[in-house]
């Protein structure tokens, strides 16, 4: 017991210094470099630890919102050396009468929950299709600029993950939440850590979704984490097969930009792969891929597979979107209001997957 303990706790206070030892790791290679590989190699690690940089003013820890429902902020984790703040949007007319869906939304590099929220509209979305949406905050002890550590070892990312679960159990118990109707959704750095959950914990994600992130278990450091951002990197099936074990992963939506020079569109093709084939026994039925266009924003391809006559993958090619949250906030860096609304998409997504 004793030893099981100190691994825990030796993976906390990793945890909290992955993130430097990963910026001191990439300056390292960089010195040793030449000039011109030095200014590639900086370039790639800034893309790695950087991201929407918003200002936001902090909340109240309850405030009501314009149209209704009020915003919740807490901190909570797994003791001490494992804590997240988080803010939690509640829609008016939640009830114990009437628990909500819960969908987690997790921010990209350098993003704060407050930030994030306003880039994608969660509120208002959340308000007119009915579910709560949980923003978990990276701590930058954990990483320096609140990347979600998706890139680190097992142990960091199995404590990480173990983290954010203690966060949705926590709001689950002081809020009407329904647990068996829990998403998970992120961002560049949150979305590869929203596949890694849904890989993670797939008797408890009902469906999850990746909008421009890596793929997951393909990468163990910063080095792999770089490539696998350049889609230069294969996940590692059998890894991903014991995470699940023997479980089915849930159904998936993978949104990306054909434009993204952050993290390659190969890496939604390989995540989309790595599904399929964990999947492969469903023996899924894949549809004829289709163009979907909104008045004048940005056109997408979009294609399906499905599984008992349900979608159960999507992958969302979207023209002319960089590394971008796509139908997001006009005024906030890294959202582009000219693409389709990423969070409508992937609600839509999810509503399909459950009874």
């Amino acid at each position: 017991m004793r030893r099981k303990r100190g691994r825990w706790i030796g993976a906390w206070f990793d945890l909290a210094r992955s993130g430097a030892r990963a910026a001191e790791q990439l300056s390292r290679v960089g010195g040793r470099a030449s000039a011109s590989r030095g200014k590639a190699l900086r370039k790639a690690a800034t893309q790695l630890a950087s991201g929407v940089v918003t200002p936001a003013a902090p909340a109240p820890a309850t405030a009501k919102v314009r149209g209704g429902g009020r915003w919740v902020e807490g901190r909570w984790g797994l003791g001490p050396l494992a804590m997240r703040h988080y803010r939690l949007y509640l829609p008016p007319g939640a009830s114990l009468r009437r628990p909500l869906p819960l969908l987690m939304l997790l921010h990209g590099c350098g993003q704060d929950a407050a930030s994030f929220a306003i880039a994608t509209g969660v509120a208002a979305v959340a308000r007119a299709a009915g579910f709560a949406a949980l923003l978990p905050e990276q701590a930058r002890e954990a990483n320096p600029q609140r990347c979600w550590n998706w890139f680190r070892g097992e142990a960091v990312l199995r404590t990480e993950e173990a983290t954010l679960m203690a966060i949705v159990d926590h709001v689950c118990n002081l809020h009407p939440l329904r647990r068996d109707r829990l998403f998970v959704l992120g961002l560049s750095a949150g979305g590869a850590m929203a596949a890694s959950l849904a890989l993670a914990y797939p008797g408890r994600i009902v469906a999850a979704g990746s909008h421009s992130g890596a793929v997951p278990c393909a990468a163990s450091n910063s080095t792999e984490g770089l490539q696998a951002m350049r889609g230069r990197r294969a996940p590692d099936l059998a890894r991903a097969r014991r995470q699940l074990a023997g479980k089915l992963p849930p159904p998936l939506i993978l949104i990306h930009g054909e434009s993204d020079h952050s993290v390659a569109p190969a890496s939604a093709e390989a995540t989309a792969q790595l599904w399929r084939e964990l999947a492969a026994a469903q023996r899924l039925k894949v549809s004829a891929p289709r163009i979907a266009r909104s008045g004048r924003r940005h056109p997408a391809t979009v294609a399906d597979w499905g599984c008992a006559g349900r979608p159960y993958l999507r992958l969302v090619r979207i023209a002319g979107l960089g590394h971008a949250w796509s139908g997001g906030h006009r005024r906030q860096a890294f959202s582009d209001p000219q693409g389709p609304d990423a969070l409508k998409l992937a609600w839509r997504f999810f509503l399909r997957c459950v009874d």
